[in-house]
């Protein structure tokens, strides 16, 4: 992998260089894990003019760590001196003087305004430019060994789903079914969630990002879950509704439906070249015509990888076009105040026609279930 991660670097220098700068401060965590395999807390990467000069400053020894924590073996480690450790972006910055670079781009929309002039005080010969979102258009388009991450997540989430899917539910609390997924998914390999677990259920169902609560799954409910598993660091994420103990009433089918059909939609329209805005609309349509206008949610997917909202967003305002390679979700959802609603949520990988098209990550059944 040292060869993947110096190649990222390189794409970023060049990056850096044709914008007339002559050094780097990369101080979001999961920038820094993409371009040196691991962000230590607090860590900061300097890149240099040249990939000799590249240092992960931190503020205690990477060494130390789990080996999936540890950063390319290639990348030489700057540790800071003294038990308090200090600032690694004040101490970087302070290296990039010393290495003669007379401009040091950063990230702006990371860093405190403190932090910032800390890095002026220390530095007062670097002219500071802004390095933009230059890491995170890097990270869009993901190679097969993030994908194959991404993969493995998916699966690990698919598992924890059915087997819960498989236990008894009536009487359990929203906040109890979550919890267990949550442990599911690290019993099965995960890191860790990928994001806290929404468990809803009856009134609360279909509500996006709804957090759990202490209400008892009833029968007759909607019952709404979204997980999604952390796998070396990359997140996925998946979305299901399911009717609890009976046969689901005729509003239950004929709203999940229609959502399927939104979310059937969208993915369908998940081909290279595609503006992301055409896919959000693809979907969003098919509920603006059974007149479901107000209340949607304000995109219908977004990207993921080594966070879970990542580049591209899927919604109406977005702007570009999706490349083959990116993993999206795609995610419509209906929610009927007192009733509750239907969400259906998959990550998926863009893929050209002559690949098989879209790769379904995520794939627990999207039929209606009673359980």
């Amino acid at each position: 992998m040292s060869e993947v991660y110096a190649a990222r670097r390189t794409r970023l220098r060049d990056y850096c260089n044709a914008g007339g700068s002559a050094a780097a401060l990369v101080s979001r965590p999961a920038n820094v894990r993409y371009l040196a395999g691991a962000a230590p807390h607090g860590a900061v990467l300097l890149l240099g003019r040249t990939e000799e000069q590249d240092l992960l400053v931190c503020a205690g020894p990477a060494a130390d760590r789990p080996a999936p924590e540890r950063p390319d073996e290639a990348l030489r480690v700057h540790t800071l001196p003294g038990a308090d450790g200090g600032d690694p972006a004040v101490e970087a910055a302070r290296l990039a003087e010393g290495q003669d670079a007379d401009s040091l781009a950063v990230e702006e929309h990371h860093l405190t305004v403190s932090r910032h002039r800390a890095l002026g005080s220390v530095a007062p010969r670097l002219r500071l430019a802004g390095l933009g979102s230059a890491v995170e258009q890097l990270r869009v388009v993901k190679d097969e060994e993030e994908i194959s991450c991404l993969r493995i997540g998916a699966e690990i989430a698919d598992q924890a789903l059915g087997e819960l899917l498989e236990s008894i539910l009536v009487g359990r609390t929203e906040r109890h079914l979550a919890l267990e997924l949550e442990r599911r998914l690290v019993d099965h390999g995960a890191d860790g969630p990928a994001f806290p677990t929404s468990v809803a259920t009856g009134p609360n169902s279909g509500r996006p990002g709804h957090r759990p609560t202490d209400r008892r799954v009833e029968e007759g409910d909607f019952l709404s879950v979204c997980l999604g598993a952390t796998y070396r660091g990359y997140r996925c994420e998946i979305g299901r509704t399911f009717v609890i103990g009976t046969a689901p009433a005729d509003w239950q089918i004929e709203l999940y439906d229609l959502v399927f059909a939104a979310q059937r939609a969208g993915r369908e329209s998940l081909v290279p070249g595609a503006a992301c805005r055409d896919v959000d609309r693809a979907a969003r349509q098919v509920l603006d015509s059974a007149g479901y206008t107000e209340g949607l949610t304000l995109l219908t997917g977004h990207g993921v990888g080594l966070e879970i909202d990542e580049d591209p967003q899927l919604s109406p305002a977005a702007m570009g076009k999706l490349d083959a390679c990116v993993p999206v979700t795609v995610e419509p959802g209906v929610h009927l105040p007192g009733r509750g609603g239907v969400r259906i949520d998959d990550t998926l990988v863009v893929r050209p026609e002559a690949d098989g098209g879209p790769e379904l990550l995520t794939i627990t059944t999207k039929e209606l279930l009673a359980l």
